[in-house]
């Protein structure tokens, strides 16, 4: 048992918050060090073999985190990749010297990968080889246990009695060298999961969720990658200001022109032009460069050249023929938004109404946040399209055509089958 298991076998599970009694005084929580010191990163193809080779060897879960360099770079690839296991120590990796993993991933694909909020760090270690067949999320075995706070340093501190080293999240992970101190910081990422993962299991087995954890795991294990955004353009903020198809067509094209250029120059989107001066632009439809420069957005900093090619990327949109421009709004392919449910079909409301009172009560109950007990976009669905008659095996059949678990079918199709007879 490692020192912080220790620790984490005296202090109780908070899963619910609250202060220690009046009677009790709060013994100082330490800040947590690194036990083996901060690694070097590994950015060759010997010291990468070794690295294999010894994880290879190692015992028990392995904890693995990622980090990118999300508002700097173009895209969500990773820039350092962090692994610790027990009898191997710990490991940073930077993707960018040593691009393909798949070599660690085959070397640890027979083990637990430990993952804080998994479905944000897999996308990225995807796209260079690691991919798990077995997962624990402590981040949602948090969620599921009914902790208030679920953020990695919150489950730390209250969990095993560590405070985890703050301020390094939201820097530029592709600088070169990393000063020590973000090395550090992403060293101590990994430091405790293992720990915080054991503990969390009990508690989960505890309160009987360990089954329903576990179905959730496998089921973010054997998703396949999600399917490329259609019209990403369309989320552009501000985008609510925009009525015209005409308006919109310039979006579109100016969106669609930042991204190239981000993505020709490698860096985050927002850093080429903000989505506010993409708005103002397509509401004030300039009609030549010299209207474009008095836009906000587009003011005496912005060179010559740069004015051209969005006033390029305007005009385009200008002289589109009206059957090019796009629609409002996207292809809808399920229900409508739930504020038009009233006007539209006043029994489906009444439903929906119906059974999101019945789930946030069962949600109370087994102390747990709505959204991780049923999806809510598979309560509107089956809502609006009930199947008939609505009994216990066509909910079920339904929950089960949209991707729910066992468990979550288990506890939710009561509550849905009353609230569709209702």
């Amino acid at each position: 048992m490692t020192d912080a298991q220790e620790t984490a076998a005296e202090i109780p599970l908070r899963a619910t918050g609250g202060a220690p009694p009046d009677d009790v005084e709060a013994a100082p929580i330490p800040l947590l060090e690194p036990r083996d010191g901060v690694p070097p990163v590994i950015a060759d193809h010997a010291s990468l073999t070794q690295v294999i080779t010894a994880f290879a060897a190692g015992t028990g879960p392995v904890a693995v985190d990622a980090e990118r360099a999300s508002g700097y770079r173009y895209g969500q690839r990773a820039y350092l990749v962090q692994l610790r296991r027990e009898g191997a120590g710990t490991a940073l990796i930077d993707p960018t010297a040593c691009p393909d993993l798949s070599g660690l991933g085959r070397a640890i694909s027979g083990a637990e990968w430990v993952l804080h909020a998994a479905t944000q760090d897999l996308p990225c270690l995807r796209e260079i080889g690691m991919v798990p067949t077995l997962l624990f999320d402590s981040e949602l075995a948090g969620r599921l246990a009914g902790f208030p706070r679920v953020g990695l340093g919150a489950m730390v501190e209250n969990v095993l009695g560590f405070v985890l080293e703050k301020g390094h999240s939201a820097v530029d992970w592709s600088s070169r060298p990393l000063p020590e101190p973000w090395l550090r910081y992403a060293a101590l990422d990994v430091e405790l999961l293992v720990d915080l993962r054991d503990a969390l299991e009990k508690e989960l087995d505890r309160q009987g969720k360990l089954e329903w954890a576990q179905q959730e795991f496998e089921a973010i294990a054997g998703a396949p990658p999600p399917e490329p955004r259609k019209d990403p353009w369309r989320r552009t903020s501000g985008m609510h200001k925009v009525r015209r198809r005409r308006q919109m067509a310039v979006v579109r094209e100016m969106w669609q022109t930042r991204d190239l250029i981000a993505q020709r120059r490698d860096v985050s989107p927002g850093k080429v032009l903000g989505d506010s001066a993409i708005v103002e632009a397509a509401l004030a439809l300039p009609p030549n460069v010299h209207a474009l420069a008095s836009v906000n957005g587009f003011g005496h900093r912005m060179s010559r050249r740069q004015l051209e090619q969005w006033q390029t990327a305007i005009d385009r949109a200008r002289e589109l023929p009206d059957a090019a421009l796009p629609q409002p709004g996207q292809t809808v392919t399920g229900p409508p938004p739930p504020r038009a449910w009233a006007d539209k079909d006043p029994a489906a409301a009444a439903r929906l109404s119906a059974a999101r009172a019945g789930v946030s009560a069962l949600a109370e109950q087994v102390n747990m946040p709505q959204e991780n007990l049923i999806a809510p976009d598979t309560v509107r669905r089956v809502c609006w399209e009930p199947p008939k008659p609505a009994d216990p095996d066509t909910v079920t059949a339904a929950l089960l055509g949209h991707g729910a678990r066992q468990w979550q079918i288990e506890l939710v199709t009561p509550v849905l089958v009353a609230a569709l007879s209702g």
